[in-house]
């Protein structure tokens, strides 16, 4: 299997659909070291006349310190593999090699890792980040319901360099 970079105008998608329903994986690294999470929770759309994806990550996940330390990262989508994107999301890299336990293959596109079982691959590049705060909820329930430990996710904005899609 071999990925083949597509025009993003040539994208059909249900983003509310891969997101919220199917899930993606958000991954960051170097040839030495990858992690990846799981994410029901993003968005895509334009914004400073870019194309942009949205990413949240709390503060505990390991993969956001692997975000942090690369300028780029992935978002992937799948067909199926729901056992293993739920595996992901579980289960901290710090802990186990979560990625080969779930026997998925990294591969890198423009040197940002993914994975060889993705149907779709975004490659983004950070332009933005800042984290959520309790404040800025005008909808206070929002803020009581789903950060009771008070762990903010930190919001990353990034451009969309590239997307590819399985050959």
């Amino acid at each position: 299997m071999s990925f083949q970079k597509i025009d993003l105008k040539d994208l059909d998608m249900n983003v509310f659909e891969a997101i919220g329903h199917d899930w993606m994986l958000i991954s960051a690294g170097d040839q030495d070291k990858v992690n990846t999470m799981t994410a029901s929770w993003g968005g895509m759309g334009v914004l400073w006349n870019q194309n942009v994806v949205i990413a949240y990550i709390r503060p505990q996940r390991y993969t956001k310190e692997f975000v942090d330390h690369q300028e780029c990262f992935s978002l992937s989508f799948f067909d199926g593999y729901k056992k293993e994107l739920g595996v992901l999301g579980r289960v901290s890299g710090r802990d186990t090699d979560k990625i080969q336990d779930v026997h998925f293959h990294t591969t890198y596109l423009e040197n940002v890792p993914t994975f060889q079982e993705a149907k779709l691959v975004f490659i983004v590049e950070k332009i933005y980040q800042d984290t959520l705060k309790p404040e800025c909820f005008l909808d206070k329930s929002l803020d009581d319901k789903n950060y009771p430990q008070k762990d903010y996710h930190t919001m990353y904005i990034a451009k969309i360099k590239s997307v590819y899609v399985q050959a």
